[in-house]
Parts: structure tokens; sequence; C-alpha cells
């Protein structure tokens, strides 16, 4: 699940499959390969939630029947997984939300990644609704790659001015609705590397300020309030990635380059361009452990025109809404920003439900008047790790976050933050 609404609570977890047979427990994760018999069984030796689970309320563990080469299941078999929980997160507060994954192959070989379709509706206490549908197809030898990004969002939330020089007392309240309808393509061009384009629209209504500052005119009229924004573009994109896991990296290099140009022919309100860029790294250490340690460098520039004040680069509002632990969602927003992260991943317990992680990040975004970078803003922190999935790796991530000026708070996800 991308972003910081993630689980605090489980309330409920199934799974179950569209067809009779019985699946492969790594078959359920996205992007996640059938392991040797010998990985398998050492994962069997490791401890997650379900098996928590059944182990306190003494209920049986389910067979586990491993495909055979030569009878291989179905064509086009559906695994679905549903989680009703809660959640928390600094923008959002206490958050009630439903999560509904199936996941399938789209060839009888099974030799591609397994592509996923992801829906959930979430209600927080800020009166805030999200809505976001979300799918990753991947065709037979994962030759091309189909994504889709859609949201709806009623979203009250808090705004601090642009540039570097705010403070958390110059907070105040805007609301709006937003729609995002993202669709991407990208073609295999050698082995790790990806090449695509996507379409790119974003619209925003009903933008308000609720209780703007008095007496003063804020950064937000300054730069230009409109009821409805409309940012409609063609995206380029390049990918390489030959991580194992994506969920739960333990080594390897990732990189995302993204080139967005929006044009009034297309609907778009302006015509302005964007890059971003995506770099992240991870090394076991020591390397004989399961401990990681992990860096993430994300750029975020405005290369022409003027965005909406709503999608100028901001802490927490990148691709994943996961930079600037120890700040609030738009925090510091400019229209470049540039974020580097580091984190130590290490094991607590030796059957793998429980580990740590120690984290250092810092931001820049560029001065509103000189457009220059002036300062870098730290975030730190720690936190714990709890094994929903033992297969795909796939832990609750709680962490407790500290940021420049008093700043401080929980962030909460499924899955690593990087």
């Amino acid at each position: 699940m991308p972003g910081r609404v993630a689980l605090f609570f489980f309330v409920l977890f199934f799974a179950f499959k569209a067809k009779a047979q019985e699946p492969v427990p790594e078959q359920i994760i996205l992007g996640e390969k059938v392991v040797d018999s010998a990985e398998a069984r050492t994962e069997r030796k490791e401890m997650d939630l379900p098996d928590v689970w059944r182990k306190v309320f003494k209920k049986k563990q389910p067979s586990v029947h491993r495909p055979d080469t030569t009878q291989s299941p179905k064509h086009r078999d559906l695994l679905i997984s549903a989680l009703p929980c809660v959640g928390y997160s600094l923008q959002t507060r206490f958050v009630v939300l439903g999560v509904v994954n199936g996941a399938f192959y789209t060839s009888k070989e099974r030799k591609e990644n397994i592509s996923s379709v992801l829906v959930n509706l979430t209600y927080s206490q800020n009166r805030q609704i999200l809505l976001p549908l979300q799918s990753n197809i991947w065709t037979r030898g994962n030759k091309y790659n189909l994504s889709t990004d859609w949201r709806y969002w009623k979203y009250p939330s808090t705004t601090y001015g642009l540039g570097d020089d705010t403070k958390l007392s110059d907070g105040y309240h805007i609301d709006y609705s937003y729609i995002r309808s993202y669709q991407t393509l990208l073609r295999s061009i050698a082995r790790n590397i990806y090449v695509g384009l996507g379409y790119h629209l974003d619209y925003f209504w009903n933008l308000r300020e609720l209780d703007p500052p008095a007496n003063r005119q804020t950064d937000f009229q300054k730069y230009g309030l409109h009821r409805k924004v409309v940012a409609s573009g063609v995206a380029l994109n390049f990918k390489y990635d030959n991580r194992k896991n994506s969920i739960n990296p333990d080594n390897g290099y990732y990189a995302h380059v993204l080139y967005r140009t929006n044009f009034t022919f297309l609907g778009s309100d302006n015509n302005w361009e964007s890059l971003v860029i995506d770099l992240r790294k991870y090394n076991k250490l020591p390397f004989s452990s399961k401990n990681v340690l992990a860096f993430w460098s994300y750029i975020w520039l405005t290369t022409g025109g003027n965005p909406p004040y709503t999608m100028l680069p901001s802490t927490g509002t990148d691709l994943t809404n996961n930079t600037g632990r120890g700040y609030i969602q738009g925090r510091f927003r400019s229209k470049n920003m540039l974020y580097a992260e580091t984190e130590y991943r290490f094991a607590i317990t030796n059957n793998g439900l429980l580990g740590g992680v120690v984290f250092l990040n810092g931001e820049s975004v560029t001065d509103n008047i000189t457009n220059k970078l002036q300062r870098v803003y730290a975030g730190w922190g720690f936190g714990v790790r709890v094994k929903m999935n033992k297969y795909s790796k796939t832990n609750i991530a709680v962490d407790y976050g500290f940021g420049a000026g008093g700043s401080r708070g929980f962030f909460i996800n499924l899955g690593e933050v990087f």
C-alpha cells in the first residue's frame, strides 16, 4: 500500500481464491517469484502474524501444495486478499480503511512477475476520504508493464506556505476534492531496464482556504488560488530495477526517471514541466546477515512553467507519499526539492517476526523569491517492524520521527518506506 495510510491494528485478515486450487503463499504477493524448496523450508521456520494468530487461537496450519512443473495451476487464477484495519498519520490522524488486493499471472508458464490490482477505501478523523484504484500488469516474459493509478480524494489538510523559511505556527487549513488518472506503459529494452510513456491527469475542484491568516495575503493567494485546477500531460519514463523483492529489498539498485510535460491543448490550465529522479541502493550489512543498509535519493524539479500550488514539490507528496519522516505532509513546499535518506534495518527476533530500524533524512526546497536552495532540514527517528507475510517479507512499519522546530510524530506504513 503506498503512502502513510497504513496499519495500526488488525481487525480481520483473510485470503481466498477465485478458483478451487490451493495457492502457493508466495504467489499472492505482487512481484514475488516462486522460491526454491530450500528457501521455502527456511521461510516456514520463520514467523509472521498469521502464524501468531494460529498459535494463539490454536488454528490448524493450512496445507501448502507447491506447483508441479508438469501440472501448473490453471491460466489466470485470481488470488484475493482483503484486510480491514485502522491506521494513523500526522496528516490524517486516525483512519479506518478496507483494502482488497487481487493478484494473478498473465500466462500459463508463470515466468513473468505477478500482476496485481489494489483498491482501498479510507475515512480519517480529519474527515478525509481516499479511494485509490491501482494496478500493475505484467505481460508474458515481462515484456510490457502497464500501470494504473486512479484516485479520488476529499482532502481537508494543512499548508504552511512556500519556501524554506516557514514555521509550524504558519500552518492553516485548506480543502479540496481531487481526481488523479495516471496510465503508463513500459517496455523492456534490456535486462531490468524499461522505457515507456504515460498520460497524467490531475483535476482539483472546490479548492479553498478554510482559516487563512487575517489581514495578510497568503502564499497560496500570491501564487494563484483557483477554485478549479487541471493539469494534463505526457510522462516519459526510464526505469532500472534489479531488486529480487521490491516489497522488502535486501540487495540491489532501483532507478526511476520521470519527465512530465503538460500542455494546454491536452486540457491543462497552462504549460509546465517537471522532472523526478528516484534512486535507491540496498546492501546487506553485515553481508552474511539479514540486516540491510538502504539509501534513497529523491530529486523533484520544476523545469519550466508554474505547476499548480497543490502539485508543487513538497514534503510527503512524492509518488509514494513517503518523503520526510519527522514532518507532516506539505510542511515544506516550493518549485524544487532535494531529498535524501538512509535507513538501517535489523532483526530483533531470530524467527523474523520482529525487526527494527533507525533512519536519518534531509530535505531542502528552494527559496520562494530567489529560487535557490537555502538550508537542509533534517529528520531522524527509529521504528519497529512486524512481519505480516513471511513469504513476501511484507512488514508493518511503525516509526517515530523527529524534525526541526518541534516537529514529531508517528509514521505507519504497510511495507517499507522505500
